[in-house]
């Protein structure tokens, strides 16, 4: 069982920057690949970007070259700097953790909200 823990959102202006960060409650973060997910209201849950516990990251094309993900695995958080946000950016940002080993379990956080004004 994982439970994850998000803090860092806030209301920030346009070009502005944030930092989230994700506490992973588990004895074994490095056994979870972790990601962030964005939700804006009346759209799908979308992802942002996710790492490895090596390291590897993708991005959402959207955030790429503004948004940068990383971890602490000594620490079991995951982070995400948010700069040159855009009112589109505006969103409750959730953690997940998705197990390595099938069946990949998911687990998600209670989401933190994002809200960029313009």
């Amino acid at each position: 069982q994982v439970e994850l823990v998000e803090s860092g959102g806030g209301l920030v202006q346009t070009g502005g920057s944030l930092i989230l960060s994700c506490v992973c409650y588990t004895t074994n973060s490095n056994m979870y690949v972790l990601s962030w997910y964005r939700q804006a209201p009346g759209k799908e849950r979308e992802s942002v970007a996710r790492i490895s516990s090596g390291g590897s990251t993708n991005y959402a094309e959207s955030v790429k070259g503004r948004f940068t993900i990383s971890r602490d695995n000594a620490k079991n958080t995951v982070y995400l700097q948010m700069s040159s946000l855009k009112p589109d950016d505006t969103a409750v940002y959730y953690c997940n953790a998705e197990y390595i080993i099938s069946p990949r379990t998911n687990y998600w956080g209670q989401g933190t909200q994002v809200t960029v004004s313009s």
